[in-house]
């Protein structure tokens, strides 16, 4: 009686409303789509300090205004429910939207997203994740940051629609995320992180 816990057995297809009733008892996070749920592995020393980097360079920004950062233990959901995913960093502007009332910890109006990039995760964050994110209305702007090199790509949807990329490898640049109303030194957002030496 009652739902599996997640494990190696658990059924090949599971719906949006299990996943929740799972994930919300689960001891560690998991992603999910379409039906499979992806369990989410520990994050790297660099990969954690660029994210406490990034909520404090923007959360001090943000201070007093409409936008609110959150960290990655904040869920969102995506085209009503065809995927759960957990960003390294998300900004929504405005009063935050989610997904049941009753239950306010599934957000859906993000305004930035911010993926930080290790070489298991970079070709999803890239790529699947991205094509996701690209379908979320509110959201103006997505940053990936590598964790192992200087290295931004910031996507943001222009009038018309179209995502426009913005790429740096450049420790000195500044990046703009106007939607939110702050920009990123990416000096800031790599500040004491161990990075690889150059090969």
């Amino acid at each position: 009686m009652g739902l599996p816990a997640f494990s190696a057995d658990a059924p090949e297809y599971v719906s949006p409303a299990d996943y929740l009733r799972l994930e919300r008892a689960a001891a560690f996070k998991h992603e999910y789509f379409e039906g499979e749920i992806r369990a989410m592995a520990g994050a790297s020393f660099a990969h954690n300090r660029i994210c406490a980097n990034l909520t404090i360079s923007i959360g001090n920004q943000l201070r007093g205004s409409a936008c609110t950062p959150v960290g990655s233990d904040q869920r969102l959901q995506i085209l009503s429910g065809s995927a759960y995913v957990y960003p390294a960093l998300t900004v929504v502007c405005g009063p935050p939207v989610f997904n049941e009332d009753k239950k306010p910890d599934t957000l859906v109006n993000p305004t930035l997203l911010v993926e930080v990039l290790s070489p298991s995760t970079a070709n999803n964050d890239r790529g699947e994740k991205f094509m996701y994110y690209r379908q979320i209305p509110s959201l103006r702007q997505y940053l990936l940051l590598d964790s192992e090199r200087v290295h931004a790509e910031l996507y943001t949807r222009d009038e018309l629609g179209r995502w426009v990329l913005t790429e740096t490898r450049d420790p000195a640049a500044v990046l703009d995320l106007s939607p939110i109303g702050c920009q990123l030194a990416l000096a800031d957002a790599y500040a004491a992180v161990p990075l690889a030496t150059a090969g």
